[in-house]
């Protein structure tokens, strides 16, 4: 009996295969060439972010650069600024000196005006405002008359008519102070200074209320232990109230000082009169207090002003005659 020999397959089924193969092989290429191209193309992109962000990086930093450049510049316009409104100020003092030069220049060159009478001019104001402030200010009385006569001296070589009759207001000023005779202010200051001086060297109470030999017997007898003051005020004689008695009286008898020094009447009055309260409060009842009490009614009196109406009134003339056009 023979074997059955095995039945082919159909060719259809065998071109099927192949069929099936080729796509998986090319299937599979493509897949290979996407993802070649797939990691390219994201390295491409990659590369593409890296080199913007680099980019970004270097625009930031330029920028950066051109912030401080700008700032850098900027400081140095307002230190050219700050420098030219210096220089700027600076001309316009060299301008402003420049044309005081020049009008100055101008004044003495004017032949109206004759620059050497101008100088004349300028040295008698000068003179004259020394002369007043000396007496009004140090009370220097003979000060002020070597000023006044060494003005009336520059005032002669003025041969300008029209300061004829300044020459004679400034000869009746010096009349005035040649008649002044002592300034009242210094005056006043030597008799306050001589009432100080002999109030020290005045011996105490205790030494002038002695006992006559003629009281009572019942004085001469008590007069040691017993001491009979007036009841409307109290006299200091011993210990701290005499010390403090005597420190008020010099403090008021500076008080009234310095308000001669400063030609204040009503203040060194009323100094004057303080002092004379505690001068009863350090003497008793005498001649010598009364004596000390009248000196110093004849201070109070005393006139701390200049009784010169005339003052000032040359210097004034003289500069009334300059301003005039």
């Amino acid at each position: 009996m023979s074997t059955p020999s095995p039945v082919p397959a159909p060719a259809s089924s065998r071109s099927h295969v192949w069929v099936w193969m080729v796509l998986l092989a090319l299937a599979a290429v493509l897949g290979w060439r996407g993802w070649i191209w797939w990691r390219a193309q994201s390295a491409h992109e990659h590369a593409v972010a890296s080199g913007t962000v680099e980019r970004l990086d270097a625009l930031t930093g330029r920028v950066d650069a051109l912030r401080r450049d700008q700032r850098a510049q900027l400081q140095r316009l307002q230190q050219a600024d700050a420098t030219n409104r210096v220089l700027r100020d600076e001309l316009l003092g060299i301008g402003q000196r420049a044309a005081l030069l020049e009008a100055s220049l101008a004044r003495l060159a004017d032949p109206d005006r004759h620059g050497a009478q101008a100088l004349r001019l300028d040295e008698t104001e000068l003179l004259l405002m020394l002369g007043e402030q000396r007496l009004l200010i140090a009370g220097d009385l003979d000060g002020a008359r070597r000023a006044y006569a060494l003005a009336s001296g520059v005032l002669e070589g003025v041969d300008d008519p029209s300061y004829l009759s300044l020459r004679q207001v400034l000869v009746q000023e010096r009349a005035a102070l040649d008649a002044l005779g002592t300034e009242p202010r210094a005056a006043a200051l030597a008799r306050l200074d001589a009432f100080a001086q002999q109030l020290r060297m005045q011996p105490p109470p205790a030494a002038m209320d002695t006992v006559p030999a003629n009281a009572p017997w019942w004085r001469r007898a008590f007069g040691g232990l017993v001491q009979v003051q007036p009841t409307d005020r109290a006299i200091a004689m011993h210990g701290s109230d005499r010390r403090q008695a005597e420190l008020g009286l010099q403090i008021e008898l500076s008080l009234a000082r310095a308000a001669a020094e400063r030609r204040d009447v009503d203040g060194f009055r009323q100094a004057i009169g303080r002092a004379d309260l505690w001068l009863t409060r350090l003497w008793p009842e005498s001649p010598a207090l009364r004596q000390q009490r009248d000196r110093l009614q004849t201070l109070a009196a005393l006139p701390l002003s200049l009784p010169l109406p005339t003052l000032g009134s040359t210097l004034q003339q003289l500069r009334q005659l300059r301003a005039a056009p």
